[in-house]
């Protein structure tokens, strides 16, 4: 926004602070969060096909740690943001491999119940956490339905210039968001598992009828995770 802008919305939420500071601040915030150029003719998604999805394979997992600095370790306080989750069907005995990590929702609870407007949702569907106003209070882990967000403990060395992180701050899954920035047409994920030979794993452009996750979306019967929240979420799932 304008510098004039941002000095308006800033006056605003200092004229008002006496009567309600949170939502003020959370205004203020929330007008100052930038969205990269994000376009909002563009949805970034992924659809997750767990019938070609290998069981005991960790390709995606491996590829998301390496491509975002994390340490890879799975202890509870281990920052993961990808992780994969065998499923059994008790009835019939089928089990699935899926790979879960944060669901990119048109309508994310993280969004809404953090109380300084770090978490936030790009023009493109892409749902971040702003570090820098990220105060560690990890409202959106308690919100996530999904378990997708994690809380950074301990300091940080060796980070990767793309991927800032710091100790205090909660974290997950970005869609690679670096490199879709960049122009890469895909993501770490998706592609170990596509070199893999697997093809569990397609990213692209939900809005474009003529993209491959869209075309693959309208031959499979699809579903979301906790299609009941009504959240909408941007990854979706075949064979489970």
């Amino acid at each position: 926004m304008s510098r004039r802008g941002f000095l308006g919305v800033a006056a605003a939420a200092i004229g008002g602070v006496m009567l309600a500071p949170g939502i003020q601040l959370i205004e203020l915030a929330r007008a100052a969060s930038p969205s990269a150029g994000a376009s909002s003719k563009v949805r970034w998604g992924m659809l997750i096909d767990t019938t070609q999805c290998a069981e005991g394979c960790t390709d995606c997992v491996t590829a998301c740690s390496s491509e975002n600095g994390l340490s890879g370790a799975t202890t509870p306080t281990s920052p993961q943001w990808i992780r994969k989750v065998e499923i059994k069907e008790v009835k019939t005995g089928r089990t699935a491999s899926a790979p879960v990590m944060c669901q990119h929702c048109a309508e994310p609870p993280c969004v809404d119940v953090c109380p300084t407007g770090a978490s936030f949702k790009r023009a493109d569907g892409i749902v971040l956490v702003d570090r820098h106003a990220c105060i560690g209070c990890r409202y959106c882990v308690m919100a996530c339905p999904y378990g997708a967000r994690t809380f950074v403990h301990e300091p940080l060395t060796d980070q990767k210039p793309d991927v800032p992180r710091g100790k205090g701050c909660v974290e997950s899954c970005t869609l690679c968001v670096h490199r879709i920035d960049q122009g890469a047409s895909t993501t770490a994920c998706a592609e170990a598992c596509t070199k893999a030979g697997h093809g569990a794993i397609v990213f692209g452009d939900l809005n474009n009828p003529d993209s491959a996750i869209a075309r693959r979306v309208r031959e499979i019967q699809t579903t979301q995770l906790r299609a009941d929240l009504r959240l909408d979420p941007g990854v979706r799932y075949h064979g489970i």
